[in-house]
């Protein structure tokens, strides 16, 4: 029954909510585009012609926000699901976490790239210490996997929720980068626990 409630009351918040109504009149896969524009319009993070890597793709929402708005950007997606084709986006199906995936990224572009950006989290179970602290470590691991990837200049933007890693992952972002902000963008809902961590030039 109370599976059952979640799930009505979800389908709810999803007919009642302006970004998901927005996201289907603009064709955009799912409302997470407008946490990343939000994002983009306040830091000033994406460019033309970037490089980009995108953690935990599906359903491709950021990489199609970025296609769509820059010229000559090139993309390297990956998640566990596959996504529909995005112009300039190659995608690879499996882990980020897998050594070979890790390989294939790395030497997808031939050289450094300018942006990583991860929307990934855990399936949520319910307890949001736990889901909190496992979304945390795919950021941690994030987060360290761009600093091989990035160039001096380059910019990295993951979800983490409010928890017990939140404070560890501030800091590993402050020791790797020389700006970092914290950041709840106005689409993201007010219920959630969700932030976004921007993180600028290496150090």
């Amino acid at each position: 029954m109370k599976k059952n409630k979640f799930s009505k009351n979800w389908i709810i918040k999803q007919k009642r909510d302006i970004y998901v109504k927005k996201s289907k009149l603009e064709g955009y896969r799912s409302r997470a585009a407008y946490k990343l524009q939000e994002i983009n319009e306040k830091f000033n993070l994406i460019k033309n012609s970037m490089l980009v890597v995108d953690l935990g793709a599906a359903p491709g929402s950021w990489s199609q926000y970025i296609s769509r708005n820059y010229i000559n950007i090139k993309i390297i997606s990956i998640d566990l699901k596959d996504i529909k084709p995005i112009k300039n986006l190659k995608h690879i199906i499996g882990d980020f976490k897998d050594d070979q995936n890790k390989f294939k990224i790395q030497n997808y572009f031939e050289k450094k790239v300018d942006l990583v950006i991860s929307d990934m989290a855990v399936n949520t179970t319910g307890n949001k210490s736990v889901d909190s602290f496992v979304t945390g470590e795919l950021c941690i691991e994030a987060m360290n996997f761009s600093l091989g990837l990035l160039s001096k200049k380059g910019r990295f933007i993951s979800k983490l929720f409010m928890g017990s890693s939140f404070n560890e992952i501030v800091a590993l972002g402050k020791k790797s980068f020389k700006e970092v902000y914290i950041f709840k963008p106005p689409s993201s809902r007010k219920d959630s626990k969700e932030n976004f961590i921007i993180c600028k030039n290496l150090q």
